[in-house]
């Protein structure tokens, strides 16, 4: 079975209709979201209406509990310091995206599950149980395996670092789908994973990277109305997180 997994979308539709096109030629037979689906981005109901009319189940991410659950990006302040200075202008955000969702695709966000478990892997955004907090690229194995045994699954997938890595630790691989709106490798492309299901031999994953067109996304940010659209554009331009 190939499975295709598509994370931190994060409102960047241009991102998302070219990540779809190269989907028929990947070929998989099933493909599920990570969350952070509208938040931060150009087109935020047209994500969510994209995802739905695709039937793609998934799971929710940080941002997507922020919209839900405004009070969630105050309670992960508390234990992180360095997010104060940057409250006011997030919220901002937010507010302008939950008025672009409305109360249905909100109440669907607020719907989805935290995890997603298959025969041989397990989907999450980025720890179980805790869509706000994830080990990074380079974390140690011993932190890795602290965070994500607890899954029992041969594979365990997670987006939310927006840095897309396969590690094998013992008999367990731990792989992330970047993201395929808003990167923070310094690759521009789209990223998304692709993954073949084997019973008998284990799971092999890839990342997978598409080109879109950035200048068309950038140009819908400046005309979307979305606050503080200068600092996404940043990021989007360099393919690193910005401050604003």
């Amino acid at each position: 079975m190939r499975i295709a997994v598509v994370s931190d979308i994060h409102g960047n539709l241009t991102a998302l209709e070219a990540v779809i096109a190269d989907l028929k030629d990947s070929s998989p037979d099933l493909v599920l979201h990570g969350g952070d689906l509208a938040d931060n981005g150009s087109s935020p109901f047209e994500i969510i209406d994209r995802i739905r009319e695709l039937g793609w189940k998934g799971v929710y991410g940080n941002t997507d509990e922020m919209l839900f659950r405004p009070e969630s990006v105050r309670d992960f302040a508390k234990h992180a310091p360095g997010l104060h200075s940057l409250l006011a202008t997030i919220e901002e955000m937010a507010a302008w995206t939950r008025e672009e969702l409305g109360d249905e695709r909100l109440a669907w966000l607020r719907a989805l599950p935290d995890r997603q478990v298959l025969d041989l892997i397990a989907l999450v955004h980025a720890s179980p149980g805790y869509a706000w907090r994830a080990p990074n690229q380079d974390a140690a194995e011993t932190e890795l395996e602290l965070v994500f045994s607890t899954l029992r699954k041969r594979m365990i997938v997670y987006g939310h670092i927006h840095y897309p890595y396969v590690r094998t630790i013992g008999h367990m691989t731990i792989a992330n789908s970047g993201s395929a709106g808003l990167p923070y490798d310094g690759d521009f492309r789209a990223a998304y994973l692709l993954i073949d299901e084997n019973p008998v031999d284990g799971n092999t994953a890839v990342v997978r990277r598409v080109e879109y067109d950035v200048d068309k996304e950038l140009k819908a940010l400046t005309y979307s109305g979305l606050p503080h659209a200068e600092w996404i554009a940043k990021t989007l331009s360099t393919a690193r997180p910005q401050l604003p």
